[in-house]
């Protein structure tokens, strides 16, 4: 089964170049070389780095400053031996997020150009780092609906791209927001260079427990990582969560690695089948979850990704209610940097 060799154990930079109120200081310091040099010496291989469109993209075209900081992240990545992933999170017409004012992306013939057009552009000026860089095309597609006019598009982005590199490595992601259920549906890989991808976050009701965003969700929702699985199915009766407990391929009665390994079983069939590298673009565990809890999920789906041998990068380094640089993990850090 291939690997996706250089891109095994990373974290997200989230919030820095996307999810933000694009204002200067957030772009020049969220994240800066400090933060790169740390990442480094966890003993990570890579970083996923999060862009928006409207960094690089207005009404009368490129804005050349949104493509100095990708250069900055290059050259500090280049210069502490860390690899990258260049993911758009959100193109002019899509985003995965129900807050922001993006649509018709998939029925648009202008705005899937300007996705082109955005591509080509990253493809002209950064296809010289393909030793150390790859590119995700779109973060987590989110209706079924979508999946065939998705596979036309990442197909004609695919070949955007090759008109520039052959083996710079693009990262594909399916509906459902990146589910690992729905990787069946992409289109085969258009190359020995293409990587598909999902993400993590199972079960939701654990790692997203007391979530602001997630509907039904209550505030004070806590939930143990040794609850029983039967337990937290009634638990998620009770508060209409039902939808957040899908335990229908697991053979076990609690969590634990051998869950994940179930969890990722559909994964490894198509990898092989496909002869394609998988890849989990997020994992993680909100940080109102017991930070003792979040060690023992880091362990058990670190056991899952080594069994398999996927590749995959943590959400997130910092901050995003997740942050794995913050005071609230502070305690175990040292400990699950290990299983990252």
């Amino acid at each position: 089964m291939k690997k996706f060799e250089g891109y095994m154990h990373g974290i997200d930079l989230g919030g820095w170049l996307s999810q933000c109120d694009y204002s200067k200081d957030r772009l020049e310091n969220f994240i800066t070389e400090p933060d790169i040099a740390k990442i480094s010496s966890w003993g990570l291989d890579h970083v996923r780095v999060p862009v928006d469109y409207n960094i690089f993209q207005d009404e009368n075209g490129f804005i050349e400053s949104g493509f100095g900081y990708v250069d900055r992240a290059v050259e500090w990545c280049g210069k502490y031996g860390l690899n990258m992933i260049l993911d758009l999170h959100k193109t002019k017409g899509f985003s995965f997020d129900k807050g922001e004012n993006e649509s018709n992306f998939f029925s648009d013939e202008k705005l899937q150009q300007s996705f082109y057009d955005l591509w080509e552009e990253f493809s002209k000026r950064y296809v010289k780092y393909a030793d150390r860089l790859a590119f995700e095309l779109l973060n987590e597609v989110t209706d079924k609906d979508y999946i065939d006019e998705w596979n036309r598009i990442s197909q004609q982005a695919v070949s955007v791209i090759r008109k520039y590199s052959k083996d710079i490595r693009i990262i594909i992601g399916s509906y459902w927001n990146n589910s690992l259920d729905a990787m069946k549906d992409l289109a085969a890989p258009a190359d020995e260079n293409i990587v598909y991808t999902f993400h993590c976050y199972d079960p939701l009701v654990f790692t997203h427990q007391g979530a602001y965003w997630v509907d039904k969700m209550p505030s004070d929702m806590r939930l143990a990582y040794s609850t029983p699985i039967e337990d937290i199915r009634k638990k998620c009766s009770e508060i209409g969560l039902d939808g957040l407990c899908d335990f229908d391929h697991i053979s076990v009665d609690k969590l634990c690695a051998q869950y994940f390994k179930d969890r990722f079983a559909e994964a490894e069939r198509i990898s092989k089948e496909r002869d394609v590298p998988v890849y989990c673009g997020e994992y993680g565990v909100i940080n109102l979850a017991d930070p003792q809890d979040t060690l023992a999920w880091y362990k058990d789906i670190s056991e899952a990704f080594e069994a398999y041998g996927f590749g995959r990068a943590a959400w997130s380094y910092k901050e995003m209610d997740y942050g794995l640089s913050d005071e609230h993990i502070a305690g175990v850090i040292d400990e699950l940097i290990k299983y990252m």
